[in-house]
């Protein structure tokens, strides 16, 4: 994926939200990388910013990951 054609489609203030949606996204099909703050990624900080995650998406499916990501998840 390149950095240019890539959108957020979802923040996090860590990584284990941020890895939940990404899973779910790629679970249907979208492919998606994450992108940590690099301070609370080294760290472990999740303060003031620090420590934020975002899921990327390709731009053309970011209207798809997004209505996915609307929609209530299925627990059964």
């Amino acid at each position: 994926m390149a950095n240019d054609a890539l959108v957020s489609v979802y923040t996090s203030n860590g990584p284990l939200a941020a890895e939940v949606v990404k899973g779910r996204l790629e679970s249907a099909g979208i492919p998606a990388m994450l992108k940590y703050e690099s301070v609370g990624r080294t760290m472990g900080l999740i303060v003031d910013g620090r420590g934020e995650v975002q899921v990327l998406v390709l731009k053309e499916r970011e209207q798809e990951a997004r209505a996915l990501l609307a929609e209530k998840p299925d627990n059964s």
